[in-house]
């Protein structure tokens, strides 16, 4: 019989059930209007890329490049990920 392990650690996800959702579609559509992106085609954008960052195969700057800087931006990304991070509580 093989031995027993100790469980160690435990991984949940508590997004939207002991915390916000962070990024869902109100946080998206605030960042539309503060940063004046088109609401459309970033969530066609997000819809296109989000499940291949939460699941850790891309990086956040990989996903912005795909959601937001695409194109030239008047603002930093430094600025936007500042603004994406307070979406969460």
């Amino acid at each position: 019989m093989m031995p027993q392990s100790k469980i160690t650690c435990l991984f949940v996800d508590i997004g939207g059930v002991l915390l916000s959702d962070g990024w869902d579609h109100s946080s998206r559509a605030l960042a539309s209007k503060k940063f004046g992106l088109n609401p459309i085609e970033m969530d066609i954008r997000h819809n296109q890329t989000f499940y291949t960052f939460e699941i850790g195969k891309i990086t956040i700057d990989e996903y912005l490049n795909r959601t937001v800087f695409y194109e030239k931006r008047d603002f930093t990304r430094a600025v936007f990920k500042r603004f994406m991070f307070m979406q969460s509580k």
